[in-house]
């Protein structure tokens, strides 16, 4: 894994992989015929950072991504991944914190925390979408156990758009240990559950919280869930008697900054 290179791509990932971890960037390339004010800006970026750059074609981007030549000025792979005109080969680095960093996070916080505990999401791309919402959430970290969980790749870092160099993943040896070292510190602990028969919009979530989402097949495991003070649910009135679980995150989360931020 330590020598594992793929792409980035859009102006936004690549932004924040250059303003978080820049020394993990091999090549940066730029199309060239692309009018883009934050094109641009990534320009400008790489310049202060002291990257070289190439600046090629569309064409050409599109090659190094594995797309076959355009014909009629119509992409002929239109299952490419919208690059905005930049691409970065990334050299991957795992960034997963362990227990002693989220210790000493959560004594150094100067507000109530909100974190989020994954429990066995073992897809990357729930993972890394997990992540974007829980860095547009404002989450001060995302907690996951070592074992049976997705690990920090370049999959989930390209699905994450950049939220996986600003969200703190902490990967933990014992959940339940870990849950219950939070309920210590005086933090809520909240588990989402389909069957359960409080709803999510009747919760108190503005204090001290810990939102636990268990994987989509299974949900939570019975020792998770034993560990958590309340259980929630999210009302659903359509016939699908589910969501995905990183769109249960986002209702769940968003929720949350609700009550924090004082909306009615």
């Amino acid at each position: 894994m330590a020598g594992q290179q793929d792409w980035i791509v859009g102006i936004h990932a690549v932004t924040e992989l250059l303003k978080r971890n820049p020394q993990d960037v091999l090549e940066l390339w730029l199309q060239q015929d692309r009018n883009d004010k934050r094109l641009d800006e990534v320009r400008a970026l790489a310049a202060e950072l002291g990257l070289k750059t190439r600046q090629v074609g569309r064409d050409e981007l599109e090659k190094q991504l594995g797309g076959a030549p355009r014909k009629g000025g119509k992409p002929r792979n239109d299952r490419l991944p919208v690059h905005q005109g930049v691409i970065a080969l990334c050299q991957w680095r795992d960034t997963t914190k362990d227990e002693a960093f989220l210790n000493k996070l959560l004594e150094s916080l100067d507000h109530s925390p909100l974190l989020l505990v994954l429990d066995e999401i073992t897809d990357p791309h729930n993972l890394g979408a997990c992540l974007r919402t829980a860095d547009a959430a404002g989450v001060d970290a995302v907690i996951v156990p070592k074992d049976n969980s997705a690990p920090m790749n370049l999959t989930v870092r390209k699905v994450a758009s950049g939220a996986a160099e600003k969200v703190h993943l902490v990967a933990v040896t014992n959940l339940s240990r870990t849950l219950s070292a939070l309920q210590q510190r005086g933090i809520w602990i909240y588990g989402a559950a389909g069957e359960a028969t409080q709803s999510l919009y009747e919760a108190d979530l503005k204090g001290p919280l810990a939102l636990v989402m268990g994987s989509e097949g299974k949900g939570m495991r019975r020792l998770t869930r034993e560990h958590c003070d309340y259980l929630l649910s999210i009302p659903m009135a359509g016939a699908v008697s589910s969501l995905n679980v990183s769109v249960a995150t986002g209702v769940c989360l968003f929720e949350a900054v609700r009550q924090r931020s004082g909306s009615a």
